[in-house]
């Protein structure tokens, strides 16, 4: 998803939240991986020229942040799928409908040809979702320093939908604040949704070896050009704006 994978490098930015967005890559969600990118060490833990440690624990079980872990990065998981080729699958149906009962979901995103929707839930084989494409004012967050939360609504009523009639070109999004609850996850996936035979994605505890090595996503530099400087007005004359043109026969 081109969405997604934009609001992964937007993060990075964002000092103030210190959100970690993980993207999940081929169906699979590697446990090793984002353990990696939400542990926070403490200052000093290692060097420019060491790396973070090569494995995590995969379970804190419900303790706490663990002794290699002393804080966690708050997560925004991102898990892709395609769940059908035309139309989804009704096979994936029953497991679909149990990722909104976990307590990290934040829904989905997806819809139907040249409609993007965000579902917020189900009512029986029906999905309930938000039609979020409003155009609203503009908030300008350092006028005053109170922000007006009514834009960040959306003014249309929820409506629905009959879950066969969804895109298989799909989104999940979950939220873990605390490792706790990404562990909580984890147990969950594996209770509701690797259950199946056909499964919509993979947990797995390592990174595969077959992929690239995981490096954790890190701020990049922000360059110019120097041409955003030019004067248009004052420097005209130093272009050429005259065109040749020659009319070919065909």
């Amino acid at each position: 998803m081109l969405g997604a994978e934009h609001m992964r490098k937007l993060a990075l930015f964002d000092e103030w939240n210190s959100l970690a967005v993980y993207v999940s890559m081929d169906n699979t969600v590697v446990i090793e991986d984002i353990k990696k990118m939400c542990c926070v060490l403490p200052v000093g833990a290692h060097t420019a020229d060491e790396s973070p440690p090569d494995s995590l624990p995969a379970s804190s079980q419900g303790k706490g942040p663990s002794a290699t872990c002393p804080a966690w990065k708050p997560l925004l998981l991102i898990v892709p799928l395609r769940l059908g080729i035309n139309q989804i699958n009704p096979v994936y149906i029953e497991a679909f409908k149990e990722c909104f009962k976990m307590p990290q979901s934040l829904g989905a995103l997806g819809g139907k040809p040249n409609n993007a929707y965000y579902f917020i839930g189900f009512l029986g084989d029906e999905l309930i979702f938000l039609d979020p494409h409003t155009t609203q004012t503009f908030v300008d967050t350092e006028e005053s320093g109170i922000v007006d939360d009514e834009t960040f609504h959306c003014l249309q009523s929820p409506q629905r939908m009959s879950i066969l009639n969804l895109d298989p070109s799909v989104a999940l999004g979950f939220f873990c604040k605390e490792e706790k609850d990404f562990d909580n996850w984890c147990s969950l996936v594996q209770k509701e949704i690797l259950k199946e035979n056909l499964r919509m994605f993979e947990l797995v505890q390592k990174h595969p070896s077959h992929w690239p090595p995981f490096v954790p996503p890190a701020k990049p530099e922000v360059t110019t050009t120097g041409a955003e400087f030019i004067d248009s007005t004052e420097h005209l004359e130093d272009f050429d704006l005259e065109e040749d043109f020659e009319i070919l026969s065909v």
